[in-house]
């Protein structure tokens, strides 16, 4: 199965994962920058480097496009691969609006419903697995609230470098996101409302002209409540944070390592979790999408569940722009 990748720089991880996964074989490398591209064709074994992005899509032998480019490139490049009948893997966000999400489904139904995914790589960590099956299985009785916080540390990357010229960057789709599809992803629910609220004051007097901080709180049609946060000037290392609260259990993970609490004495002791939060690598979604291909899955599901979380995102994006309930004081 041949696999083209466009945009080489997390795309050089897209390639590794490719070359460990059966069936697979390298054919393409694009990249705006053609010398990078060829740079990293000398470590991958030599593919085709393309001239143009409508080169690969016209290549009978490439069946897979993974596509690690700008955030705001992903939805034309992921729409015109699933029209040319291109099974598409795709760096987060995979679009970004409702409107990107319909026509990527249309697309999708014009081009022969392909396999359709998005790297949102936090599913992979070992700790997230062990604590998806452990919500299934109702260790923590039913979850009524989940926290979640992507702690980005980075404020040097919005300030300087590729974000600054993407026309409303988000740190919501462009981080927030994961914590966002965790939410999603865990509990096997979606939200039915957001509001949000969100500044930029950490990135204040630089170049960059959108929010560094947002916060948004979803509302479920069983009462349950997610607030999820993404945070890019803040002051601490790269991290993220999730709290998952059942009737039975909570779940913790944060600095202090992650925890199960199962009672609320005092003098109870906690379960330590020893399992990695985070994947090997960033490329370790793409084994089972390979194998969702070969064993040919129904690939709707998951494509279902790739647009919901992109459409949570966008409309907390949205209601970031309304106005709240003014607060009255005596």
């Amino acid at each position: 199965m041949g696999i083209a990748i466009v945009g080489l720089g997390v795309g050089e991880a897209h390639a590794r994962a490719y070359a460990h996964a059966p069936g697979c074989r390298l054919a393409s490398l694009y990249d705006l920058d053609r010398a990078k591209a060829e740079k990293a064709a000398r470590s991958l074994g030599r593919p085709r480097v393309a001239a143009s992005y409508d080169e690969i899509l016209r290549d009978p032998q490439v069946r897979v496009v993974s596509i690690a480019s700008y955030d705001d490139a992903h939805f034309g490049q992921a729409e015109a691969a699933l029209k040319a009948g291109k099974h598409v893997f795709v760096e987060k966000p995979l679009c970004r609006s409702l409107a990107e999400a319909r026509a990527l489904l249309r697309a999708w139904e014009l081009g022969g419903k392909s396999h359709l995914a998005s790297n949102l790589v936090l599913r992979a960590a070992p700790l997230y697995r062990w604590l998806k099956v452990a919500v299934a299985e109702g260790l923590l009785g039913e979850v009524y609230a989940v926290d979640g916080d992507y702690l980005y540390g980075r404020l040097h990357k919005i300030t300087d470098g590729w974000r600054l010229s993407v026309k409303d960057y988000s740190v919501m789709q462009g981080g927030g996101i994961h914590m966002v599809d965790l939410m999603m992803w865990l509990t096997g629910r979606r939200p039915i409302s957001v509001t949000a609220a969100g500044n930029r004051i950490a990135s204040r007097g630089t170049a960059f002209r959108y929010k560094d901080y947002a916060a948004a709180v979803f509302s479920f049609d069983d009462g349950m409540v997610g607030r999820i946060t993404a945070n890019f000037g803040c002051v601490h290392r790269h991290q993220h944070r999730l709290a998952v609260f059942g009737t039975k259990a909570t779940f913790l993970y944060d600095d202090a390592g992650a925890r199960l609490h199962t009672s609320r004495d005092p003098g109870s002791r906690v379960r330590r979790l020893e399992a990695s939060p985070l994947p090997a690598t960033k490329g370790d979604l793409i084994a089972d999408f390979v194998k969702g291909i070969l064993e040919r899955r129904d690939p709707e599901p998951d494509l279902r569940r790739e647009l919901d979380v992109v459409c949570a995102c966008s409309a907390a994006d949205e209601a970031m722009e309304e106005k709240g309930l003014r607060i009255r004081y005596p």
